[in-house]
Order: structure tokens, then C-alpha cells, then sequence
């Protein structure tokens, strides 16, 4: 297997993400961006969850005057527990002080809105949301309560807006309207209907599929122990199988619209409690089988890996983010650094 990923008869070079969650104390999250940084990964995301941790834009303010080329930004915000003007005006303040270092991972809202007995935003509220931050951000007027509002002081503004999805209405979406796609989940074969799906409908649309961006994000465990891996990162089936049981629940399991891989494991799904949301050991994901974080997430040395990562370059995946919420980051940032970016 090469090391670098090939498509449409070009050669591309993976850019590579970390996800992390912004427990406190906030300065060791400013540590870890720094890390990344210097070990070569070219984005920070963090989970945006206003009540389980800590504020992000707060942090990534100090992780931009912390390093110098890094981008961050939220894996992913939602259009519900920001106004939208706010959420705009944030980005566009980082991008004023520190260029334009920061990305915009935005969906219909999941931990930050079900934590508070809330409900995730229509795809339709969705749509309207990324158009009004991306265009404000920019410099751009947008119409809101019959009033055309512009932010005075951008000039030259740009945002990335990236949107997460999994449902065929999400991808149709995010292809449609978002700067690029966040996929959760690493499993090839979903990888590659999710991208052909919301690539169809950014020609549909009469947008340029080159400009188009697909970051896939899921955990990835470098080491030897694999049943170790699976016991601590099992947590990721379970945190997935709650957007999984949504769209079984719109479209049924017998549905053509979505493939058998998203849907077969969720039949063990009894309930989700998110006070253990991405948390190594949670007991809320006993249902999901080692078949399932085999195909979902990144496991075993280093050699499987570029194996995984080419495969998915080559479905067309421009970034892989990785969550690294498990009990030995430090050598998986260190494999990585030395052995995958700037290879794959």
C-alpha cells in the first residue's frame, strides 16, 4: 500500500486533525493544541458542549496566541445554543487577531441540546444558520428579521463552514451548502456513500467538487493490545449509534437510502446517558461488538493504520481527525508524528 493517497489521478498528502473535549483545566488543553502543532497535525477541534465542559471559544483564543499555524475550531457547534450573529462575530474576532486560523464544525446538535432535555435543529434551521455565520464572518450582509445586518468592522473575511452529517437529507445538505463534509465514523464502505452522496450534490448544485473538503474523525489507538483498544475506545460505537438511531428512526432499517452498516449494530441500543459522553469505559456502549470499532475506528500498530488512511484518501478524504480519548495518547500523537503525517 503507498503511502501517499491517490485520486482523480492526482497525488494528495492527508491533513490530519486532533478532537479534543475542553476539561478542565483549560491550559493543559492550550498544551495539547501546542503539541499538535509541533508534531505536524495542521487542525485543533474541540467538542462544543456548553454545559458537560468547558467554553471553547474562551480557549481558543489562547491557543491561537500560543502557537503560530494551527487551525481551530468546534467538532461541531450547533444553531441552537448560540445566537447566530454571536457564533459569526466570535469567528470573524479570532480571525481579526489571529488571521485566518479558524473553522467552523457545525450540526443539527447533539450533547450540548439532549443534555438539557432539548432537540437537535431541522435541517432547514441548519441551513439558514451556516448561511447567516458564513456570510457575516466574511463580511457579507444577510438578511435577518427583515433587516439587512452586515458586521462593519470585517474586511476580507473567510470562514470555512463545515457541516456534519450522516442521514442522505444531512449529506444532501452539506453538499449542497457546506464548504465541506465531517464524518464521524472510518469505516470505508460508509465513508465512501456518505462522500459519493454529498459530492453529488455539490455537482448538483453547480459548485467545484475539487474545492470541496471531507474530514473523516474518528478514534485512533496506536499499540499492539487490540482487545485493549477495543475495550477503550468502544466508547465511540456508542456515542455514534445515537446519531445511527436517529436515522433509523426517519427512514426505517429496511431502507435503501441507508446502508446496513450504519444500521445492523444498533439492535442492542437500549438508552444514552450523556454525562458519559466520549468517555473512555462507557457503560452505555456494551452493545456495540469488536466487529463494529474494528470497521469505526483506526486500531493496531502503525502499519494498519497507513493501511486504513490510505484507503480512505483514495475514497477522497482530505483530513482525518482523531479523537484520542483512551488511556495512552502521548504514543499514538508520537506514531503519528513520526511515522504518518506527512507520509499518507
Amino acid at each position: 500500500m503507498g503511502l501517499r493517497a491517490a485520486r482523480d489521478g492526482k497525488i494528495h498528502l492527508m491533513d490530519f486533525g486532533l478532537v479534543a473535549q475542553t476539561n478542565a483545566p483549560a491550559r493543559n488543553v492550550v498544551e495539547l493544541a501546542k503539541r499538535a502543532e509541533d508534531a505536524g497535525f495542521t487542525h485543533f477541534w474541540t467538542f462544543d458542549s456548553v454545559v458537560l465542559w468547558q467554553e471553547p471559544f474562551v480557549i481558543y483564543s489562547q491557543i491561537l496566541g500560543a502557537t503560530d499555524h494551527i487551525t481551530v475550531g468546534p467538532m461541531v457547534t450547533n444553531p441552537i445554543t448560540r445566537d447566530w450573529t454571536v457564533t459569526a462575530s466570535l469567528f470573524a474576532t479570532l480571525n481579526e487577531m489571529f488571521g485566518p486560523r479558524t473553522i467552523c464544525g457545525i450540526g443539527r446538535g447533539d450533547s450540548a441540546l439532549r443534555v438539557t432535555g432539548g432537540t437537535p435543529a431541522s435541517l432547514s434551521t441548519l441551513s439558514a444558520c451556516m448561511n447567516v455565520i458564513k456570510e457575516l464572518a466574511e463580511g457579507r450582509g444577510v438578511v435577518i428579521n427583515d433587516r439587512t445586518v452586515t458586521i462593519p468592522w470585517v474586511e476580507g473575511g473567510q470562514l470555512d463552514v463545515w457541516m456534519a452529517a450522516y442521514g442522505p437529507k444531512a449529506l444532501e445538505l452539506a453538499g449542497r451548502k457546506a464548504d465541506g463534509l465531517i464524518l464521524q465514523i472510518a469505516d470505508p464502505f460508509v465513508v465512501k456513500w456518505a462522500i459519493d452522496t454529498a459530492r453529488e450534490a455539490v455537482r448538483a448544485s453547480g459548485r467545484n467538487t475539487d474545492e470541496y473538503k471531507v474530514c473523516v474523525a474518528a478514534p485512533a489507538y496506536v499499540g499492539s493490545d487490540l482487545a485493549h483498544q477495543r475495550d477503550q475506545v468502544r466508547w465511540f460505537g456508542g456515542m455514534v449509534g445515537n446519531h445511527v438511531a436517529d436515522i433509523v428512526g426517519r427512514y426505517g432499517t429496511d431502507s435503501n437510502m441507508v446502508p446496513p452498516a450504519l444500521t445492523d449494530y444498533i439492535k442492542g441500543r437500549k438508552g444514552y446517558d450523556y454525562s458519559h459522553h466520549g468517555k473512555a469505559g462507557n457503560p452505555d456502549a456494551e452493545f456495540v461488538p469488536d466487529e463494529v470499532i474494528d470497521r469505526f475506528c483506526l486500531l493496531g500498530p502503525v502499519e494498519q493504520h497507513r493501511e486504513r488512511l490510505a484507503e480512505l484518501g483514495e475514497l477522497g478524504v482530505d483530513q482525518f481527525a482523531l479523537y484520542l480519548m483512551h488511556d495512552n495518547p502521548d504514543d499514538t500523537i508520537d506514531a503519528y508524528r513520526d511515522f504518518i503525517i506527512g507520509k499518507v
